[in-house]
């Protein structure tokens, strides 16, 4: 059975080709024994593990690229089937996708390492609870990588070939003027934006025949009806409130959410509510937005809850035959890519509608004031849709998409 996996390795090895390579993959090193690369479904975690053996993998032969969630391994354990190879062929470097499909797999990695001090070991897996979880079990031995969907700057490259570099929070933040208008001399870059917030999310997107809607209808059902169903051992009629809540979100303004109302409407209880909410939040399908406050203020309710991307929200609320509301879009896009980052967002309660770096930043059309961010003095911006370039205090939403 070790030929068949070996077979399947060399095939997708062989058989890649895909000439892009997303933000991670420049940074992505095995220097260390064990290393963890975790992400949700669908942003492209087994493609940069294989091109990274393709490319950077001096021989391919020396190491071993095989899924946690074959057959095979129903019967074999991965400590037995790597133990084989070590003592078979002397092979040092594995590669182990879809980890979170394997039962205890955070305990043979750990049995892995502590038994065999000459191998490395790089695993992925989809951001479950479990995985997380786990994960978090493995911080002491493990470097822990994040992939995160497709930002506007590398849907920008990789549709039009160019080679546009990300600016970090505190450069676009104070150079946004002259950032700006470097970037609106890109053709056709509100263009793209707005295809960007349709469908720019998900790398497969530029696979060909994509059916990229229901790809991502494909990733709910795995998320919830897998990973959310295999961790919490929930019974079937539990799972479609998770997609009930999620129709939800795709159809009401952000923060128009009452626990209470969702929970009576899916005739549960509040807590249950909150709970399922935050159960979605930790497999990668919706953000939670909290009030800048501290201690155990945090742990409450959200103040506002989102569904994780725009590509989501399009592909739900296509689904459900109905349009996107273009507020809804705008601060989606805003929180996700300032959040995938790497920065905290909060709820501004008091003016604007997000706090980010000490900043309020109020969303919107071109058409948006000011006023609601007066209160914030110099470090307030209005971000708007629309525009190209802007002014002291006014930014073009676009330019947050080359974060990263």
């Amino acid at each position: 059975m070790s030929d068949l996996l070996r077979n399947t390795y060399y095939r997708l090895i062989n058989e890649l080709n895909i000439p892009t390579y997303r933000y991670l993959y420049d940074s992505f090193e095995v220097a260390d024994r064990l290393t963890g690369l975790l992400g949700p479904r669908g942003v492209g975690k087994t493609t940069l593990l294989l091109q990274y053996i393709k490319n950077k993998v001096k021989n391919p032969q020396d190491a071993f690229y095989f899924s946690a969630d074959h057959l095979y391994f129903s019967k074999v354990t991965l400590f037995e089937f790597v133990q084989q190879l070590y003592e078979t062929e002397d092979l040092r470097l594995f590669f182990i996708d879809e980890i979170h499909k394997y039962r205890n797999w955070n305990q043979e990695l750990k049995n892995i390492y502590d038994s065999f001090p000459r191998l490395k070991i790089v695993f992925s897996g989809s951001s479950s609870a479990d995985l997380l979880k786990g994960a978090h079990d493995l911080s002491r031995r493990a470097v822990l990588r994040y992939l995160r969907g497709l930002s506007f700057r590398e849907y920008l490259n990789f549709k039009t070939g160019g080679s546009h570099a990300a600016f970090d929070f505190e450069t676009l933040t104070s150079r946004h003027v002259e950032v700006a208008l470097e970037l609106s001399q890109i053709p056709r870059i509100r263009g793209h934006f707005t295809e960007y917030l349709k469908e720019g999310y998900y790398p497969f997107v530029f696979e060909e025949g994509s059916h990229y809607y229901e790809k991502i209808e494909a990733v709910i059902e795995k998320t919830v009806f897998s990973d959310i169903a295999s961790f919490y051992n929930l019974h079937t009629a539990s799972l479609y409130h998770f997609k009930k809540i999620l129709y939800f979100l795709a159809t009401i303004p952000p923060g128009d959410i009452s626990t209470h109302n969702l929970a009576h409407n899916l005739g549960i209880d509040d807590k249950t509510a909150l709970h399922y909410i935050r159960i979605l939040q930790a497999t990668g399908l919706v953000r939670l937005l909290f009030p800048d406050h501290r201690g155990s203020q945090l742990i409450r309710k959200p103040e506002k809850v989102y569904l994780d991307n725009t590509s989501l929200l399009q592909a739900i609320c296509r689904g459900l035959g109905q349009e996107v509301d273009i507020g809804s879009a705008r601060e989606l896009f805003f929180l996700s890519t300032v959040e995938n980052a790497g920065e905290t967002v909060f709820y501004s309660r008091q003016a604007g509608d997000f706090k980010a770096g000490g900043m309020v930043f109020e969303i919107g059309g071109k058409g948006k004031s000011g006023k609601q961010v007066r209160r914030a003095a110099d470090r307030a911006f209005v971000v708007k849709d629309g525009i190209l370039a802007g002014s002291k205090t006014t930014m073009p939403l676009y330019l947050f998409g080359f974060l990263y």
